[in-house]
């Protein structure tokens, strides 16, 4: 008998789609595992090209992207909808069964990628 596939977990599904619309869209930008702790001992992922581009953290109800200087970038399509009263970053909750809009994710990489190298 062959061995029980576990359930598929929508949160690793959403970040591994993350992971890949960073990597088209900032392909020299590196990531890396941070603050890991005991209740958390994998860490956070870190996407960082000339400084941090955005953290990506799982939770139980939703996969928050964190972008380190989000309050500075623009976001025509709306999709920044955490930490909006914050000073400079800005997030973005995924919950299950929300679409992300890929093609103004990928140009929110691009525009962080840009103001790290001072070019915003």
């Amino acid at each position: 008998m062959a061995a029980k596939k576990p359930p598929a977990d929508w949160r690793r599904e959403t970040l591994s789609r993350v992971r890949a619309l960073i990597k088209e869209a900032a392909p020299h930008a590196t990531e890396s595992m941070k603050w890991k702790k005991p209740s958390n001992p994998a860490g956070v992922p870190v996407w960082e090209h000339d400084g941090i581009i955005c953290t990506g953290e799982t939770y139980k109800d939703k996969v928050k992207l964190t972008f380190a200087k989000g309050a500075a970038l623009k976001d025509p399509a709306g999709l920044f909808n955490a930490s909006l009263d914050a000073g400079t970053r800005r997030a973005i909750d995924i919950r299950e069964g929300d679409e992300l809009n890929e093609k103004a994710f990928k140009a929110l990489i691009k525009a962080a990628v840009a103001l790290n190298a001072g070019k915003a």
